[in-house]
């Protein structure tokens, strides 16, 4: 009897079979949507780790992205079933637009960190040169890149600055040429003097044979003919080769009698 009354009643059965179907659609969209959304975040992961993104940036790329998607469908549904969305696509454009604005230098880093981690112009492991700081890249994160020093400091360098800077990178290329000068008196033989030097230079082990090195006159100073003694080296070996180096010149210019010019200082004893 209470079902018969209810049937009974004055219902636009109209406008509940049109509402029922606004709903089934909601969830076949729905359905469909969050189906294709996965199908899109795993995709564009396989390509990344193929690309072979660094971790940290891949998860929150690929998190960004998920999300942002499933802002978007929830909007479609929801106005597939009659809500006005026009509101909320106005309250998130405040939201994204206050929340850029208070993060605006973290946002730049960010942007930074993307940028380096997708075009490479260094990796961990590197020596370079940036922002004034010299040192190995020990991490690159999201926000900051982490250098040690050759003096083990530790430098923390914000990706923003570093990714719209100048950097030079002592790695890249797997050597780098060491640059010294040596000065030797006037009285030096000038082709006795290049002989000694490259001798000495290729007689250290961790002087690379390729390229050879180079020595030749660079300067006629004051008190000594300068000589620009080029070997090259492994980055790793550079330091080595630089104090190593040094001291071979100096001990090879000794031994052949070659004199490294010093100020003398003359004392005249005074008549009494």
């Amino acid at each position: 009897m209470k079902i018969q009354e209810w049937f009974d009643k004055d219902i636009d059965w109209g406008l509940v079979i049109d509402y029922g179907l606004k709903i089934v659609g909601a969830i076949v969209i729905w359905i469909v949507g969050s189906w294709i959304i996965k199908k899109v975040v795993k995709g564009i992961n396989i390509v990344m780790t193929k690309r072979e993104y660094e971790i940290s940036l891949r998860k929150f790329l690929v998190n960004l992205l998920k999300w942002t998607l499933m802002a978007l469908l929830v909007i479609v549904v929801l106005g597939t079933i009659g809500v006005e969305t026009t509101s909320f696509a106005a309250i998130i454009a405040a939201a994204g637009l206050a929340i850029g604005l208070a993060l605006q230098g973290s946002l730049g880093n960010f942007a930074g960190g993307a940028l380096i981690m997708v075009f490479k112009p260094i990796k961990v492991g590197d020596l370079i040169e940036a922002q004034g700081e010299l040192g190995v890249v020990n991490e690159i994160q999201i926000f900051t890149t982490i250098l040690t020093t050759p003096d083990n400091k530790v430098v923390v360098i914000p990706n923003g600055p570093l990714s719209n800077g100048n950097i030079k990178n002592y790695s890249r290329l797997g050597k780098l040429r060491v640059d010294l000068t040596v000065g030797v008196s006037y009285d030096s033989d000038i082709k006795k003097t290049r002989e000694v030097l490259m001798t000495a230079l290729t007689s250290n082990p961790k002087v690379l044979k390729e390229p050879l090195p180079t020595v030749a006159v660079s300067e006629l100073a004051d008190s000594s003919i300068n000589f620009a003694v080029r070997p090259w080296a492994t980055t790793a070996d550079y330091w080595d080769v630089y104090f190593g180096a040094l001291e071979d010149c100096k001990n090879a210019l000794d031994n052949a009698g070659i004199e490294i010019p010093f100020p003398h200082r003359v004392l005249l004893q005074k008549d009494s």
